[in-house]
């Protein structure tokens, strides 16, 4: 993987991090390990012995995680920069790392004393962190040397750590204040985590209310006696949490670390914290964890695969009775939209549901905001760490500034829930305010302060609240950033290409053209793109509209090539699911700054068609010019055959450049947050001295070669590895990416081969097994075999 930025300092300063060592290979540990790797700095990972080979806890760990799905590594060479060993033969070894991470049980005593060890054999001064979700420092550092104080620190990453973008820093009076700003600088840059600085107390910001949240929801769950399913219906998208709500989280999380963590806070927390006051242990998940139902990575949790039926029926989702401790078939709960969309219309809800959101989120809003300035004295701090550590769309300061703190303190008074005097004092201001100079957050002192973003972090939603869009479509809209640099973001339902937001970037180029030097594709929504609106071609195909389906196709090859060859640089930051259409502008680009989890392919045979908007040229162009492809018109092309066949996607950035969507030259970006900012600068270097490309033209094998494509296709037929209507499609494919009729003595040019994807594409959007998978895919989400 190629990084900009390798080290959280300068690459050649004193302070650069250029080996870590991780010390327990557990879940955490290793995970941390491989995040570490993805980043592209080796890894020594160690862990205890255990048996007569010494290393196997360790090399067990990564071998495990190169197996797992979803995979903890985004590449095979972050794999290999993972060395192993163990704290008996190798803690020498240490003494070449720049950092260390303790990731060992969660026992004070055991990391005090795995600290003393570390102590005579890092070289001097070498941070030491402890990954602990719970102990305080203050409880780590007891009587240890004044010397390893000043080096040790807490990072806390949460689980998985590749994929979880939370880091919280805890540091105290004695701690070197170059560690902190070193680790933070790597863990932001390199790891890509959204670092929170928190203060030294029991569970931190996150674990402290959120494990309050579950705590509390599921004994009001009890109480009111709702279902796992109404629960989890109650406590998400109502309040932009995470579809698992609080029993599909614990699962998720293993539910016997629950009473470890209720244990822990109990222990540490003062005795008239509401945690410990209005909470109980829950006896049924001690119960469910000692019969092994400890969640996902168990028998099950609150909700459970039933397989008994046999290899051949598929498994039947089921669910506890959260008062009878019994299973049974799992009922889906779909809440009004009106309560849906808005947590105070939910809240004021006069049934059951209601007042089960106004237990739940009224005690654990209200817990956030009593905690501050105890665990925090930045209230857009403690709704960051809610957000990027439980995945909440909005953390519980920008929740309340939703209900609104006046209609939210009579709430709690009505409920019998002490008001916060943070809540009282904030009135009808609300905690955060939009002004002309940007967003401002309501500070202790009782005075509005500028939200302030780290240096190098430029977010679309931040000036969405400042400023107007350049001109919005209801499809999309083009923004200013700065510099003279445009930025393009498409605004449908998971960014599908349909015919307003191919015209609004018709628009967009020629108001670049005008006015800007340059253009960045961006969104700041999960996902890139999800590629053409199936549903709109699907609907077109049953009205027999075939001629709407064929101007939107000559649209988007018209406009994407328009885009190719404009008088200005182009640029993608994409990030999350870039497919089909999403995969194919980014093809077109003069170069791509992908966010490090970019998931992209060409995935259009999956439904029974073919890249229509250019795709398949680009990828051959893409291959033929590696230097690794062997000479000839075949082995490009089988290379793009067998990619979009099987309707491959990526599983990182790292693996997209493997597959050739990513050139040499494309670069990724770790932090998420930092995505726009890099590809605004990446356009920004291309400006100067900028020239378009010149035109491909292609070497493709002719009819000979849709022979061999065929032959190969059919004997994947004849194992039962390829259904009647995939025949069909890789015909097609074949046609285009050999050329058709063409002569293999000549070469083809650009607008040959985009014909012969429109006619390929057209072709195939009137077949009747085309027009089922992509009904099925838009009903279940899952391809049809047919």
């Amino acid at each position: 993987m190629r990084h900009d930025a390798p080290t959280g300092a300068p690459p050649n300063g004193k302070t650069a991090i250029r080996r870590v060592c991780v010390v327990g290979a557990g879940v955490m540990g290793s995970g941390i390990a491989a995040q570490v790797a993805n980043g592209g700095v080796p890894v020594l990972l160690l862990d205890r012995v255990a048996g007569p080979d010494r290393d196997a806890l360790a090399r067990g760990a990564v071998e495990r995680m190169r197996a797992s799905d979803p995979p903890p590594f985004m590449s095979p060479g972050a794999a290999r920069l993972v060395a192993t060993g163990n704290i008996e033969d190798d803690l020498a070894a240490i003494e070449t790392c720049d950092w260390i991470i303790e990731a060992i049980v969660e026992d004070p005593a055991a990391k005090r004393n795995l600290y003393r060890r570390l102590d005579a054999e890092r070289r001097p001064g070498t941070p030491v962190s402890s990954n602990t979700s719970t102990i305080p420092l203050d409880a780590l550092l007891q009587d240890l040397p004044e010397h390893i104080q000043r080096d040790v620190l807490i990072t806390h990453f949460f689980n998985p750590p590749r994929h979880m973008r939370l880091m919280e820093l805890v540091h105290g009076p004695r701690t070197d204040p170059a560690h902190v700003a070193r680790i933070a600088g790597f863990a932001d840059r390199v790891l890509g985590k959204t670092v929170v600085m928190a203060k030294d107390r029991p569970g931190f910001i996150a674990n402290r209310i959120g494990a309050f949240w579950v705590q509390c929801g599921i004994q009001a769950a009890i109480a009111l006696g709702l279902t796992v399913e109404e629960a989890d219906a109650v406590l998400s998208a109502p309040f932009g949490i995470p579809k698992t709500g609080i029993f599909g989280l614990s699962d998720l999380v293993g539910l016997d670390l629950m009473p470890q963590v209720d244990r822990s806070m109990r222990a540490r927390l003062p005795p008239a914290d509401r945690f410990v006051t209005e909470l109980a242990p829950v006896a049924l998940i001690e119960t469910m964890v000692a019969g092994g139902y400890t969640g996902r990575k168990g028998k099950g949790g609150f909700y459970r695969l039933d397989r008994t039926g046999g290899s051949r029926a598929a498994p039947v989702k089921q669910s506890i009775n959260l008062r009878t401790g019994a299973y049974a078939p799992s009922e889906r709960v779909t809440l009004p939209a009106a309560l849906r969309a808005d947590p105070a219309a939910l809240l004021a809800a006069p049934d059951r549901l209601g007042a089960f959101a106004r237990r739940v989120m009224g005690e654990t809003l209200a817990y956030a905001a009593g905690l501050v300035p105890e665990i925090c004295d930045d209230v857009a701090a403690v709704d960051l760490a809610m957000e990027r550590g439980f995945g909440w769309a909005q953390g519980p300061f920008a929740l309340i500034d939703r209900i609104g703190a006046p209609a939210f303190a009579a709430l709690l008074r009505r409920e019998a829930i002490p008001v916060p005097a943070l809540v009282e004092r904030v009135g009808s201001g609300g905690f955060y305010r939009d002004t002309a100079d940007g967003r401002r957050v309501f500070g202790l002192d009782g005075q509005y302060h500028p939200l302030v973003r780290p240096e190098g972090v430029l977010l679309l939603d931040d000036l969405r609240r400042r400023t107007r869009p350049v001109f919005r479509t209801g499809s999309a809209s083009l923004w200013d950033i700065g510099d003279g640099i445009a930025c393009f973001e498409i605004t449908t339902k998971m960014n599908v290409f349909d015919d307003g937001v191919i015209a609004t970037l018709d628009r967009a180029l020629d108001s670049v053209g005008e006015t800007f030097r340059g253009l960045v594709l961006y969104s700041d929504a999960p996902n890139f793109s999800a590629g053409a609106d199936l549903g709109l071609a699907l609907f077109a195909a049953n009205i027999a509209a075939w001629d709407q389906i064929e101007k939107l196709i000559r649209a988007g090859q018209a406009v994407f090539q328009k885009l190719k060859y404009a008088p200005f640089p182009v640029v993608a930051g994409p990030a999350g699911l870039a497919l089909g259409g999403g995969c194919e502008i980014l093809l077109h680009c003069d170069a791509i700054q992908a966010h490090a989890e970019l998931y992209a392919g060409l995935v259009e045979c999956g439904v029974g068609l073919v890249p229509g908007w250019g795709g398949c040229g680009q990828m051959l162009d893409r291959l033929a010019r590696d230097p690794l492809t062997p000479r000839g018109p075949v082995p490009a092309a089988r290379g793009v055959f067998e990619m979009v066949g099987t309707a491959r996607v990526s599983t990182s950035a790292a693996d997209a450049r493997a597959m050739h969507i990513l050139r040499p030259g494309d670069r990724i970006t770790m932090n998420r947050d930092r995505l726009l900012a890099d590809a605004k600068a990446r356009a920004l270097a291309l400006v100067q001295d900028y020239v378009p490309p010149a035109p491909p033209e292609f070497h493709l094998a002719g009819p000979s070669g849709q022979l061999g494509f065929a032959m190969a296709v059919a004997a994947l037929r004849r194992q039962g590895a390829a259904t009647p209507h995939d025949v069909t499609v890789s015909a097609a494919l074949a046609r285009v990416l050999t050329g058709g009729a063409h002569d293999p003595a000549e070469t083809l040019s650009e607008t040959a081969l985009l014909d012969l994807e429109r006619d390929a594409f057209l072709g195939l959007i009137r077949a009747t097994p085309t027009l089922d998978r992509i009904e099925h895919m838009l009903e279940t989400g899952k391809p049809l075999r047919n």
